[in-house]
């Protein structure tokens, strides 16, 4: 390839209402569902999460995007002008038409970009990456924006305890640009992969052209996320290592030569495990988990947009994203910062 591509530039955003558990216990207690504080702390190691009211233009994905974008914006040094292309991945787009990252587009005057959607998921911030990376390779992108946004809440079906109180809303971004192709500083390499047959384990039934969401199908919570949480924690647990491991040997790396490991934010208990599997120190991931919850395809952007802005992510260290996602799909991404 005759050029790199390098992250010069992140940005998050998150809705102003702070949702903490004991208010998560309250609404399910009036559904007569028990939980506690501890049994969610102890399960996901969350302690709150950020939800978006739908209903205020500021906080719709697309609008938590843009905020997102902007900081990228600031951080890298561009303008909406500079950007040639925009990958939004979202599982919760702010319309099925247009997409949005029309919708961010429109509200970030990015007039000469081209853009989409891409759904992955909870992988789907390392997917745009990849896809950005590519473009930006072979010489037909200069300036690229990549954004992982969702707004999960009107998906939640609050009478499954073990899944409504995982998710919270938030968005990042990151500015990637085109670089000399031996530069030291750039993404080093990428990694995808999807298995279909495992779609059960986390899907929506409704929503989609198959299955309108008629007042019956609203009525059965067809249109809520299902999820076996159980054989997910197995599978991602496996997934998220193989594939951290598989980066570094692409790159002839060992745990030992990575600074940071930014893995998708599900659960604690699933980030732990894995470090444990990899033999790496808790002291080297960077977990935002406690805080916004599970923001899917939002999770590994706003961590590393939060390590960057405090300093914690320098210059020339080595950094390994990891996630998985619905579908099911996997990533992980090694760079150079």
């Amino acid at each position: 390839m005759n050029f790199g591509a390098r992250v010069t530039g992140t940005g998050s955003a998150f809705p102003e209402n702070r949702v903490n558990n004991a208010s998560i216990v309250e609404k399910l207690k009036k559904l007569g569902i028990e939980t506690s504080d501890a049994w969610i702390r102890e399960r996901t190691g969350i302690l709150e999460r950020r939800i978006s009211d739908v209903e205020n233009p500021a906080e719709q994905n697309s609008s938590l995007g843009f905020s997102a974008a902007q900081k990228a914006l600031e951080m890298a040094g561009r303008s909406p002008e500079d950007i040639d292309q925009i990958i939004y991945a979202t599982c919760s787009p702010d319309t099925l038409l247009p997409s949005t990252a029309c919708w961010l587009q429109h509200k970030i005057g990015a007039n000469k970009a081209w853009v989409m959607d891409i759904n992955a998921a909870c992988s789907g911030f390392i997917y745009g990456l990849a896809t950005v990376e590519k473009f930006i390779q072979t010489g037909q992108v200069k300036t690229a924006l990549v954004v992982g946004g969702e707004v999960l809440n009107p998906f939640l079906n609050w009478e499954d305890r073990n899944s409504c109180i995982l998710f919270g809303d938030g968005a990042g971004a990151a500015i990637v640009e085109q670089v000399p192709a031996d530069s030291t500083q750039r993404i080093l390499s990428s990694h995808l992969l999807s298995d279909g047959n495992l779609w059960e384990l986390f899907h929506m039934p409704a929503g989609g052209s198959n299955m309108e969401v008629t007042p019956e199908v609203y009525s059965r919570k067809l249109n809520k996320f299902k999820m076996k949480g159980k054989e997910i924690f197995k599978i991602a647990v496996k997934t998220l290592s193989d594939f951290a491991n598989y980066a570094l040997k692409k790159n002839q790396m060992t745990v030992k030569d990575l600074d940071w490991f930014v893995p998708h934010q599900a659960n604690r208990r699933i980030i732990e495990a894995v470090a444990n599997r990899l033999s790496l120190p808790m002291e080297k991931v960077l977990i935002n988990v406690d805080r916004y919850g599970n923001t899917s395809a939002a999770t590994i952007p706003t961590a590393l947009d939060e390590a960057v802005r405090n300093g914690t992510i320098k210059s020339g260290q080595t950094v390994l994203l990891d996630a998985f996602g619905a579908g099911l799909t996997y990533g992980s991404m090694l760079l150079r910062w």
